[in-house]
């Protein structure tokens, strides 16, 4: 399961951020995921693996790059679907001649909000 970076308090670290963006897979997949897609779609439109998509997958969520969010169905079950969870990446550089790392986010709407709740609550069930 890929984790949330949303819910998490901590900045990715500058490595893990340059490991994503150093491969090719996962710049494929951040170039696929402007809107959400399955995993499924995500293989198709990628050409990769299923098991080399959900590893990629980790390391872009590692770096919080992607954004995972399950949505019920109708008929039962859920969907998951993966999407890409920035606006910019930022490397700076401060006075001490040490790299830091700034991912900015879009803003989440109410919408966005109410289905990440939603979704944490049905990890719960």
């Amino acid at each position: 399961m890929v984790r949330d970076p949303a819910s998490s308090e901590d900045s990715p670290s500058l490595q893990t951020v340059l490991n994503a963006l150093d491969d090719a897979d996962c710049r494929a997949i951040l170039g696929e995921t402007a809107e959400p897609m399955t995993a499924t779609e995500l293989i198709d439109a990628c050409d990769i693996p299923r098991s080399t998509l959900y590893r990629k997958l980790e390391l872009l969520s590692d770096a919080s790059l992607v954004r995972e969010q399950d949505s019920i169905n109708p008929g039962g079950g859920r969907t998951t679907t993966y999407r890409r969870d920035f606006d910019d990446v930022i490397l700076t550089m401060d006075e001490d001649d040490d790299f830091s790392v700034t991912v900015e986010r879009p803003p989440r709407n109410v919408d966005e909000r109410l289905a990440e709740i939603w979704s944490k609550m049905g990890d719960e069930l």
